[in-house]
């Protein structure tokens, strides 16, 4: 009789929880879900911008007439951090772009901010500018240095999009949250640098 009742007993167990597996089953199926990621929120970079250039020893570069389509998504200037401006977007296709200043040692902080993007050797002319081409496993990047600033455009986006970024970058004019035509930079023929 002992031996019927621990028989029972795990068939109970097992019966109990196939009913309760059937129950949460249902209740999922018929939940609805959204699997859908929420909408990245754009920032309003214009009170950080000005503050960043007013106190950074080199020209702080913001993006000026980029269409609509283009979202501004974090902004950050950390003046004891080798005085380093990021102004982050996401591009029309949804790609990452990153303008990053910094009076930090060049190839550091390329290397930094690209995720250990290497020197291709190659340059690109935008917007009558000549830009390094760096290429790495996550980001690419393009990146010039001025006096005593390195500026990079780097992220996910092709380098039309990064070259589009680096021929809208002005350092005397506020932007708006990058709304405005498009500037319509092209990004001219890759060369091979001299060696």
């Amino acid at each position: 009789m002992a031996g019927m009742r621990g028989r029972q007993t795990v068939r109970d167990m097992f019966l109990s929880m196939a009913v309760i597996g059937v129950v949460v089953a249902a209740i999922y199926m018929f939940i609805p879900h959204d699997d859908t990621p929420a909408p990245v929120k754009a920032v309003d970079y214009r009170v950080e911008l000005v503050t960043a250039r007013r106190a950074a020893p080199y020209p702080v570069l913001a993006p000026v007439g980029l269409a609509q389509t283009w979202k501004p998504t974090s902004v950050t200037y950390e003046r004891q951090n080798a005085d380093a401006w990021h102004l982050g977007y996401l591009d029309p296709d949804g790609e990452y772009v990153a303008v990053e200043q910094s009076t930090a040692p060049a190839k550091k902080f390329v290397a930094e901010v690209s995720h250990q993007a290497e020197n291709t050797g190659e340059t690109q002319q935008v917007a009558g500018e000549t830009w390094q081409r760096w290429k790495g496993p996550k980001y690419d990047a393009l990146t010039r240095t001025e006096g005593d600033a390195t500026t990079v455009v780097t992220g996910t986006a092709s380098y039309g999009r990064l070259a589009e970024m680096a021929g809208a970058l002005e350092a005397d004019k506020a932007s708006d949250t990058g709304a405005g035509a498009s500037t319509g930079a092209s990004a001219e023929t890759v060369t091979e640098e001299s060696r």
